[in-house]
């Protein structure tokens, strides 16, 4: 009995084994028997067959049922099912990379770059970042780009923003030529409108409005490069518009985050000119501009392009060929003298190049020359050149606007990695190991401030109508005063008509 015993407890262990997660025959064979004896079929013997095909489909079916479901569908499967296409390669794809093949790719190498910026501590996960790349490499088979980066990531209470920064071949951005298009339809329109007869026109108001801004050429300036942003890779890459000088000015004013809707509207004080897509544009553009540094002599100008240029220059720099590596613990020192920003600084005007607000056309200028010369001139900003040195920013609450470090002090310092953290924009990175640098900014895109936040106070009360001898203010009088008004006015004119008959009788008599 016992060895009996031995071996049905062996043959059971042996049919309860299960391979890959799979249920083990025993257990399907416990299904079928249940399932027989819950329907009790015909034939049982002919249709054993069958009814144990349709237990084990029954078994996978559940699993299939519960990730396919919409209501209790995960996440996990949603985002998957987005981002299977980055997998795929088309036809187009592949023929352009057979042409392609010799020449310059637009992307850089971001994996080789992130896992850099791991030994720095910004890290998005290995899983993450390759989904990113290859999000980035299907923006440059859509767009025809010369260069595209990996910009950062700005967080948001709702959805996340992932941002590329890249620039158009020459002659290749369709939406510029749109652009112009429609500037020249709105041209043409109001030129069909100025021989209207004038008795139909309106009185019009001498008042106007200040003059605005305009912005900043594409190309150049904060609108030098052009940004796309999605919130989850897989997703539709969005073309964020052009940035104003008005909306980089009233960003320096408000303090929002972000929800990941481009759509959802700013209510701020004092307002601001656009939605989150025109007000995250501002944030990048703001950010680059402080955050933006490469080593010293990393990049070049030109000697007469920098004797000619004035309040901040053109910003137009390039490579330097005879660039030599900078060691990795010069680079790290706190002085920060090998460090310079390449991306011009943003005047409070909300320009990188000053605009004269007093500026008319030729033939103005000719007329109201005589009116001009009492005019106070404006005196124009200024602002810090291109390629100045990063020791040259302003402290933060008493703390350097940078943190310099190595990234390991156990590995050899050729090994290591010059790592500098922004204090003024938390979550701006910058690597560099001598002979290449990057930068990256991953965080909720708002910049550091000491104090609380407060708005900025609403502008002073108009002041009053001034009072003089043919303006004064009386109190309304009462219902008996106006009755008693009106009484003297009733006698002062029987009065005055009694008066007038007795200057007509004297007039008579002297006749």
């Amino acid at each position: 009995m016992a060895d009996l015993e031995e071996t049905v407890q062996a043959a059971k262990a042996f049919l309860q084994k299960s391979e890959n997660g799979e249920p083990s025959t025993y257990d399907h064979m416990v299904n079928v028997l249940k399932n027989i004896l819950t329907q009790r079929p015909d034939n049982l013997l002919s249709n054993f067959e069958m009814i144990s095909h349709h237990t084990k489909q029954d078994t996978f079916k559940g699993d299939e049922d519960r990730l396919l479901n919409d209501d209790i569908k995960s996440s996990a499967f949603e985002i998957a099912s987005n981002q299977k296409h980055l997998f795929t390669k088309s036809d187009e794809a592949e023929e352009m990379e057979a042409e392609n093949l010799d020449g310059e790719c637009a992307l850089p190498n971001l994996l080789e770059l992130i896992n850099q910026f791991e030994e720095t501590g910004v890290c998005l996960g290995r899983d993450e970042t390759y989904r990113i790349y290859l999000a980035l490499k299907k923006l440059t088979e859509i767009h025809p780009l010369e260069t595209c980066r990996f910009w950062g990531k700005i967080q948001g209470t709702k959805a996340n923003y992932i941002v590329a920064q890249a620039t158009f071949r020459e002659g290749a951005d369709e939406q510029e030529e749109e652009e112009e298009a429609q500037e020249e339809d709105e041209e043409n329109v109001e030129g069909e409108g100025e021989g209207d007869d004038e008795e139909d026109k309106l009185p019009e108001s001498k008042w106007q409005p200040p003059m605005k801004i305009p912005s900043e050429e594409r190309g150049s300036g904060t609108n030098k490069f052009t940004f796309f942003v999605c919130n989850k890779p897989g997703d539709d890459w969005t073309r964020l518009p052009d940035v104003t000088p008005a909306q980089i000015s009233c960003s320096r004013k408000i303090r929002k985050l972000f929800t990941g809707d481009l759509e959802h509207p700013i209510c701020s004080y004092p307002p601001f000119p656009g939605n989150e897509g025109n007000y995250l544009r501002a944030q990048i553009a703001r950010i680059s501009a402080g955050t933006h540094i490469a080593p010293l002599q990393y990049f070049t100008t030109e000697e007469e392009e920098e004797e000619e240029e004035e309040g901040g220059g053109s910003g137009e720099f390039m490579e330097n060929p005879e660039f030599e590596p900078i060691p990795v613990r010069e680079l790290a020192d706190p002085s920060l003298a090998n460090w310079v920003h390449h991306v011009l600084h943003i005047l409070p005007q909300g320009r990188t190049q000053w605009f004269n607000t007093n500026k008319q056309n030729e033939e103005e200028e000719e007329e109201e020359e005589e009116e001009q010369e009492h005019e106070d001139e404006i005196e124009p900003e200024v602002g810090p050149d291109i390629l100045t040195s990063v020791a040259e920013d302003i402290e933060v609450d008493n703390m350097p606007p940078w943190t310099a470090r190595i990234s390991s002090n156990t590995v050899h310092p050729s090994h290591a990695l010059a790592v500098l953290k922004s204090n003024l924009w938390v979550g701006a990175t910058t690597f560099s190991n001598g002979k290449q640098f990057e930068n990256i900014y991953i965080g909720w895109g708002l910049k550091y401030i000491a104090d609380n936040y407060s708005p900025p106070a609403p502008p002073k009360f108009e002041s009053e109508y001034p009072m003089d001898k043919d303006v004064t203010e009386t109190v309304d009088p009462t219902v008996e005063e106006e009755q008693a008004f009106k009484k003297a006015q009733e006698e002062d004119l029987m009065n005055g008509g009694e008066d007038m008959e007795e200057e007509e009788e004297d007039e008579d008599e002297e006749d």
